[in-house]
């Protein structure tokens, strides 16, 4: 990943057809998404925990390819609450039923942190048969029987704001949550405040490309050998400060004194990019528009503890 922008976009620009601007995805990524995926592909469902659907809304903007594409062509997704036109009892009980079928079988997508305190109830997802199902029950249910579970965003992934100090909902991360319950379910975190729609397409894509290839089980393992210490995929949570445009004015101490300076390094502001891994500085966001560092600095979202172990946001870390 340490490479010039110029060169990954040489690297990726070979079988682009059909997908339009590929770019912006790392080689492994664009051979899978270049070909349509066939065969059966497991059911992906997605439920949202305690959160504001800055996730979904961020999928929702993935733009090569287009979330059309993703929905139709890459993914099953059978369960998505802010997508989907069913609501109500009659969707909840579909997941329910569904993930009952697909019984070890599904990738599970859970969105939010998952609050455990008063029984759960600071966060319901649902309700059947005047049943309410908080997203801790919900969690247990579909955890236990998925094939994969995948932590989408810093709340999900680490706890995120809800578990932040003062908080009093007992939010947790997922992999907390199972490990509190004894659910040995495999998690795969793809933090962020919100992520990149890159990063959570791109890692569904080589999941399903790798249990294509290899058969759920081994693909599964295959896919999380691939993951680093904080359970991220190599591929899309590099060291990002190698990355930075503005590493040569770090190294030559070369810093900003205010915002307007686009000039100098941000680490005076506040910038977290020393301690943060993600690969925005070479990705870009909106359809590559800008990044985190054009325009204010990095808070270290993608990383464990966030928000608490980044704050103040504009103080620099000792």
């Amino acid at each position: 990943m340490n490479m010039s922008r110029r060169d990954f976009v040489k690297l990726c620009a070979g079988s682009a057809a059909g997908l339009g601007v590929a770019e912006m995805f790392h080689p492994a990524v664009r051979d899978v998404l270049a070909a349509t995926l066939t065969g059966e592909r497991p059911p992906v469902f997605w439920v949202q925990g305690q959160g504001c659907t800055g996730c979904t809304v961020s999928l929702l903007n993935n733009i090569h390819p287009g979330i059309a594409e993703v929905l139709l062509k890459i993914i099953s997704l059978d369960y998505q609450p802010t997508i989907m036109a069913a609501e109500g009892a009659q969707a909840f009980r579909y997941l329910l039923d569904k993930a009952n079928e697909y019984a070890g079988r599904f990738i599970y997508i859970v969105e939010g942190s998952i609050p455990v305190r008063a029984g759960g109830r600071y966060c319901v997802v649902g309700e059947v048969d005047h049943h309410e199902y908080t997203v801790a029950e919900t969690s247990e249910i579909l955890g236990r029987n998925a094939a994969v579970t995948i932590a989408v965003g810093t709340c999900s992934a680490y706890g995120g704001v809800p578990a932040a100090t003062g908080q009093r909902t007992g939010a947790v991360s997922v992999r907390d949550f199972f490990h509190g319950r004894g659910i040995a379910t495999p998690v795969i975190n793809v933090p962020g405040c919100p992520p990149h729609p890159d990063w959570m397409v791109g890692t569904l894509a080589l999941l399903l490309d790798a249990v294509g290839r290899n058969g759920l089980q081994d693909g599964i393992a295959a896919t999380l050998r691939d993951l680093d210490e904080n359970g991220r995929p190599k591929i899309f949570y590099p060291n990002t400060h190698l990355t930075c445009p503005y590493l040569p004015a770090y190294a030559g101490g070369h810093f900003s004194s205010s915002f307007t300076d686009k000039t100098h390094c941000r680490f005076e502001l506040g910038c977290k990019g020393p301690w943060s891994g993600c690969d925005s500085a070479k990705r870009g966001w909106n359809g590559d528009v800008n990044w985190c560092i054009a325009n204010a600095l990095c808070v270290g979202c993608t990383q464990p503890g966030f928000p608490d172990s980044a704050s103040p946001f504009y103080r620099k870390r000792a």
